[in-house]
């Protein structure tokens, strides 16, 4: 099957990692390892295109070219990820049109409120235009259906639950030697890592809150050092807060390139970060893959990617306290430590792992192909 891919939030090709792109790089891998031929039409990002004149004109040229390109691909099926009122799909709706093919949404969001303000007003109807287009739409958010089903049938979306590639993140003891001794790691001392871009929204928001819960340790409580992976703008800001709060604990890795990523969490006890405004948060399902307990606030989509009490603690957004009793718990017992280490890959292998779940995506795709172009989307 030929597929038609586009990403107009950010296109693959985008230099900053973020669990957005890291998902839809997986469809386009995990598609291609099923044998489907899953290419990029247009890197064209809309985000916000329509507040200038340049953006206009971007977005024409763009379409021009999708159409040209997908034209000569000849796709079966065009497949666009994460539309929504910031960055809404303008080109699949009508290019998918034209080539008479079926067009499907993966991760859309839909929320009314953003036709009340008069910011987000424009964007939000034109992601409705794609939403209402669309003959299938996927997410791998559960909390995202009831808003799709004010403006789809519940027949036409289909719940995939988010994941990641077991292989690409496994524990591994060699790699855990190497990190603690190149950050002078002192043997018996608990590794707390976190990992985030250091940038002004709800990232900075998250790491802020985990200073400011892990200062309220007292020495009794446990030794420990925390490794933090993650640069940005606000890196200046959290150095110092780092320094004010944590004096002496805290070891700044950087950026961190994602492929690097399995052997700070193997090197690491403990996965430390509250996950405020995460609608998933894809660090949570790699450290868990490594053997990681994760210690996280039970906010946004957190609970989707570990399991209370089985591969992570979740607490309450209390200011700061239930998540330093937490960490204090898993510093101070061993066995429970190893407990959560021993289920999260289990948890991953089984239930988040994009090889199983994205067969099922496959297996829909195919079907959309297979129903006569002359059916509608809803009686079909």
């Amino acid at each position: 099957m030929k597929i038609a891919f586009y990403c107009p939030n950010k296109p693959l090709s985008h230099p900053l990692p973020s669990g957005d792109l890291t998902i839809a790089r997986g469809i386009q891998q995990a598609l291609r390892t099923l044998g489907h031929d899953c290419r990029e039409i247009v890197a064209f990002r809309s985000r916000w295109f329509w507040k200038s004149h340049r953006g206009w004109l971007q977005a024409a040229t763009s379409f021009v070219s999708a159409y040209r390109n997908a034209a000569r691909f000849r796709p079966d099926i065009w497949l666009t990820y994460h539309s929504y009122y910031k960055s809404p799909d303008v080109l699949g709706p009508w290019v998918s049109r034209l080539l008479n093919v079926p067009y499907v949404l993966f991760q859309p969001m839909y929320s009314t409120r953003r036709r009340k303000q008069k910011k987000t007003r424009f964007g939000f109807y034109l992601n409705r235009m794609a939403l209402k287009a669309c003959r299938h739409a996927f997410t791998n958010n559960i909390d995202d259906l009831e808003a799709l089903h004010r403006i789809l049938p519940s027949r036409n979306t289909t719940y995939i639950p988010p994941g990641i590639f077991p292989e690409e993140f496994q524990a591994d003891e060699k790699a855990r030697r190497t990190i603690r001794e190149r950050y002078d790691i002192a043997r018996g001392e608990t590794l707390l890592l976190t990992a985030a871009m250091l940038r002004a929204d709800v990232k900075f928001e998250s790491i802020s809150y985990l200073l400011r819960s892990l200062a309220l340790l007292k020495p009794e409580h446990g030794k420990f050092m925390l490794l933090l992976c993650g640069d940005g703008p606000m890196a200046g800001e959290v150095r110092s807060m780092a320094d004010s709060l944590l004096p002496g604990s805290v070891v700044f890795a950087g950026r961190v390139a994602r492929s690097e990523m399995p052997a700070y969490y193997s090197a690491a006890d403990i996965f430390v970060f509250p996950g405020i405004g995460e609608s998933l948060g894809m660090v949570f399902l790699e450290a868990q893959a490594c053997g990681c307990p994760v210690v996280a606030l039970d906010v946004a989509g957190v609970p989707q990617v570990v399991l209370p009490n089985e591969t992570g603690l979740l607490v309450p957004r209390d200011g700061g306290s239930a998540m330093a009793r937490a960490v204090e718990k898993l510093i101070n017992d061993h066995q429970l430590r190893r407990r959560l280490a021993a289920n999260g890959p289990v948890f991953i292998t089984t239930q988040r792992n994009l090889h199983l779940n994205y067969t099922l995506l496959s297996e829909k795709l195919e079907k959309l192909v297979a129903i006569p172009a002359t059916c509608s989307k809803y009686s079909c």
